[in-house]
């Protein structure tokens, strides 16, 4: 197992770059469905996946306290229900062709993450940590926008994008910390599957009350088929995995590896769109890259 923990930032790395598949690849073709209930339905197919197995392995549960039950439902409520649909309704304000500001705004998350775990889990990363931290979103940017300044010309609603995608970033840091608060008592499985029910939960809750939930026959047949792809790639495996990771790192050290989704999202925009990469951002990608790799040596993890 201490071996295994060697590894764990890696599994971290792997779940993000997963949502990065997703919000690349998958999340796109799904546009012209309201928010809620796209976040609905692909938290309410991740747990019926999810369901037999965690059925099978019921003992994990006999020792949830009233607290753990609490904190999975604060992770469920913030970095799953408003961290998803601000993020999701974000990148629907930029249509997905202009995504400046929502990723740039997304880069704080690290920021927001490391302030929360120092004030909620009392972690104190040593004073190179912060100049890898600024480092690694130094990369981040440079990596998607080169030298260049963030491009705010996106139409008409360019501010509200600004708002729910720092929402979302405050939100996924906040879910971070709590899943890590939470990940203290029970087991990553618990906590991945915990966080889904609740999401779901909150979701049907909105969904209800704003309709959107009776415009399920909306969804066509391809739509079905990206939703259940959402569910398998970024939900089960990627969440799993993460909380894996998660559980065996700091908070911070977490934060920082999350970044591996910008990084994937940019990636594959070169591979398969065929959105070349200047040189500026192949340097941004070589100092993200190399902030990660420092920040997540398993000395540097141990000194938070």
């Amino acid at each position: 197992m201490a071996y295994m923990n060697r590894f764990a930032p890696l599994f971290v790395l792997f779940g993000a770059a997963l949502w990065g598949v997703d919000g690349i690849l998958l999340r796109p073709s799904l546009y012209s469905l309201p928010v809620p209930l796209v976040v609905l339905v692909e938290s309410l197919l991740i747990v019926l996946i999810l369901t037999p197995y965690m059925l099978s392995r019921r003992t994990l549960f006999s020792d949830l306290s009233s607290r753990d039950i609490w904190i999975l439902f604060l992770v469920g409520l913030v970095g799953g229900a408003v961290g998803t649909m601000a993020i999701t309704r974000a990148l629907f304000y930029v249509n997905y062709v202009n995504l400046s500001i929502v990723v740039l705004l997304q880069k704080l998350q690290p920021i927001f993450a490391i302030l929360l775990a120092a004030l909620l889990l009392k972690e104190r990363p040593p004073k190179k940590f912060y100049l890898l931290a600024a480092l690694a979103v130094l990369g981040a940017y440079l990596m998607t926008f080169g030298f260049q300044s963030p491009n705010f010309a996106t139409g008409d609603k360019t501010a509200a994008a600004a708002g729910f995608a720092l929402a979302a970033a405050a939100a996924f840091a906040s879910g971070t910390v709590l899943g890590k608060m939470a990940l203290k008592n029970v087991s990553h499985q618990v906590s991945a599957y915990g966080r889904f029910v609740f999401t779901a939960l909150v979701v049907m809750v909105l969904a209800t009350a704003t309709g959107d939930v009776w415009k399920y026959p909306e969804i066509t047949s391809d739509q079905w088929t990206i939703f259940l792809a959402i569910a398998l790639i970024s939900g089960v495996v990627g969440m799993l995995v993460y909380y894996y990771g998660l559980k065996r790192v700091s908070a911070s050290v977490a934060t920082i590896c999350e970044l591996a989704f910008p990084l994937t999202a940019v990636l594959l925009e070169y591979f398969v769109r065929d959105n070349l990469l200047s040189i500026p951002q192949w340097i941004g990608v070589v100092i993200l890259l190399v902030s990660i790799i420092l920040v997540t040596r398993p000395q540097a993890n141990s000194d938070i």
